[in-house]
């Protein structure tokens, strides 16, 4: 039971660590865009399983969560 006990403790601290570690990649995902945007720059990305080339501004409104 005990066993059982710290496995389920684990999973729990794996789930806010991971959970934090998608938060710093979203966001720091969001401030590239943002940058790229303000400085006119262009974006690599894969839509589809096909790679783009695209204006960050275009990227924008998906990282701040209107698009």
């Amino acid at each position: 039971m005990l066993k059982v006990r710290r496995m389920e403790a684990n999973k729990s601290e794996l789930d806010k660590l991971s959970d934090k570690i998608l938060q710093g990649m979203t966001e720091a995902s969001r401030k590239l865009v943002e940058k790229s945007a303000a400085s006119g720059r262009f974006l690599v990305i894969s839509e589809d399983g096909e790679v783009k080339r695209v204006p960050a501004k275009d990227l924008l409104p998906k990282v701040s969560g209107k698009g």
